[in-house]
């Protein structure tokens, strides 16, 4: 028992994942770590339910802790507000994985992709559960598609 609370606490001091904005950098690092990539597409301004997830499962310390030792986690924002205005780099970084991932205009949606990009699972909308039923359900499907 002991155990497990001194690693819950040695993890909360050090920095937990963090997003990455270009599909390419997270890509390279998926490949080199043995990775899947969870990349999810967000009004992080305007979006009542992108912004649920995200303060609901996506920054729990459950599915952080997961994330650490198996995810690349990619974001893609379109915010709307003046202020929250992208780079138009990363804008047009965005567009493209919008092209590819999220032609329907879907937000949010959260996918789990291989190191190479292919989509193993979907999630359109806020899934709903439990940060540990979350993490979960993407441990499962990386498990079953390694």
């Amino acid at each position: 028992m002991s155990k497990i609370v001194f690693c819950s606490l040695l993890w909360l001091f050090t920095a937990p994942p963090s997003w990455h904005y270009n599909m390419d950098e997270a890509k390279a690092i998926a490949h080199k770590e043995h990775r899947h990539i969870l990349l999810n597409f967000s009004g992080s301004d305007w979006c009542g339910p992108c912004i649920m997830l995200r303060r609901q499962i996506l920054d729990d310390t459950v599915f952080l802790q997961m994330a650490d030792t198996s995810l690349v986690l990619v974001n893609a924002d379109f915010p709307r507000k003046k202020k929250d205005q992208l780079s138009a780099q990363q804008q047009s970084i965005n567009n493209a994985l919008a092209d590819q991932y999220n032609a329907e205009g879907q937000f949010p949606r959260t996918l789990l992709l291989t190191a190479d990009g292919k989509v193993l699972k979907t999630w359109d909308g806020n899934p709903g559960v439990k940060p540990e039923v979350f993490a979960k359900e993407v441990e499962d499907f990386i498990q079953a598609n390694k």
